[in-house]
């Protein structure tokens, strides 16, 4: 329903979790992850070879075929991720990181540096691999797919989502 997130795509073992901040509005109100028109996460995810096609918002639930799945850090929606506050991310750490124990794949991605910012309590980060685990996951911070990051072109976005493992198992 509209207004109260969206459910998480997960599965014991997964090869990649990519971990949104929290769900844009259109995406919880239709349900389906990465809704918006101008989110280029599936497009990305195709051309750096993550999936054999263009999967589609409606088909998210797909990604579990590939060994990929999709969660966030916060499950509150809103229009723009810098209208959550220090206080939800603090909230929802504990909670989120026995998620990624229990489910364990092999690296969780969180797309945008604010959310591991966040969770992690480190200012500075650097694009890629992190020397840290997760919940005892690889991290990766890859740039945000949402089409308000205008900061990285989709050939950038393509080539940063490329340093990932492969999704299928």
């Amino acid at each position: 329903m509209a207004g109260e997130g969206l459910e998480d795509i997960l599965a014991p073992g997964l090869s990649v979790v990519f971990c949104g901040i929290n769900p844009g509005l259109l995406a919880a109100q239709q349900g389906h992850h990465f809704a918006g028109r101008g989110n280029r996460f599936w497009r990305t995810l195709y051309l750096a070879g993550l999936t054999p096609h263009e999967l589609t918002p409606q088909a998210d639930g797909s990604i579990l075929q590939y060994g990929c799945g999709l969660t966030t850090v916060v499950q509150r929606p809103t229009a723009r991720a810098d209208q959550l506050s220090s206080e939800e991310f603090a909230a929802a750490a504990t909670a989120f990181e026995q998620k990624i124990k229990r489910h364990a794949p092999r690296a969780v991605a969180f797309l945008g540096k604010a959310a591991y910012a966040a969770l992690s309590g480190q200012k500075t980060l650097m694009w890629g691999l992190q020397p840290q685990t997760f919940g005892g996951a690889q991290v990766w911070v890859l740039p945000n797919p949402s089409g308000r990051n205008r900061g990285f072109t989709l050939a950038q976005l393509v080539e940063a989502y490329r340093q990932l493992p492969r999704c299928a198992p």
